[in-house]
């Protein structure tokens, strides 16, 4: 209950603030709060921050160190096996700003990255239709059409400068799924089919 609360107050307190705004009280006290691992939203108990469009971070959040912890947080959250997933933005551990993190299957080593303030800039390519989980919707998977080829902005960290690049397969389908989430849009908005997953 007390958890809920706080999330809601996130919200709100972001709602209030412009684009581009620093960090607010609330979300320095749930990123600095939680231990390495974060409590994952989920469409059930947390629609109202799922469903709540992300802000870019400003000049000077983007070089805090509340960056830096919450961007290490995210992917220990991501990468822990009770999680095990591919991709984690951060509305998904209860902070609606513009960053995700991604396994980056297209590179050696298939590392995982974050990216703030990030956008999708161009959808090209073939449109596949492809399964998706989510760990925001627990127990369901879907099959959702994706395009094939993204190109995207963000800023690099941590010497912010402004970066571009394009992305194919299904790395691309991952940044698609992520980024939705900054958006408030969840793959079930988009599925051709929802069902029960087995897993």
């Amino acid at each position: 209950m007390i958890r809920n609360i706080l999330l809601t107050f996130v919200v709100i307190a972001i709602a209030g603030c412009g684009r581009g705004g620093g960090w607010t009280q609330a979300e320095k006290e749930l990123i600095n709060g939680s231990d390495s691992v974060m409590y994952v939203t989920t469409i059930t108990a947390d629609s109202a921050i799922l469903r709540t469009p992300s802000i870019d971070l400003s000049p000077d959040a983007l070089k805090s160190a509340e960056l830096e912890t919450l961007m290490a947080k995210m992917l220990r959250t991501v990468t822990d096996p009770s999680q095990d997933g591919v991709g984690i933005a951060a509305p998904q551990v209860g902070i609606n700003r513009r960053i995700v993190c991604v396994q980056r299957f297209d590179k050696e080593g298939e590392p995982f990255e974050c990216y703030p303030n990030i956008r999708i800039d161009s959808l090209m390519g073939e449109i596949k239709v492809g399964p998706e989980g989510c760990l925001s919707v627990p127990g369901k998977r879907g099959l959702v059409p994706r395009y094939s080829r993204i190109k995207i902005s963000y800023v690099s960290t941590p010497d912010g400068e402004a970066r571009n690049e394009e992305i194919e397969g299904f790395t691309a389908v991952i940044f698609q799924h992520e980024c939705d989430h900054l958006d408030g849009i969840l793959y079930t908005d988009r599925a051709d089919t929802v069902f029960v997953s087995k897993r």
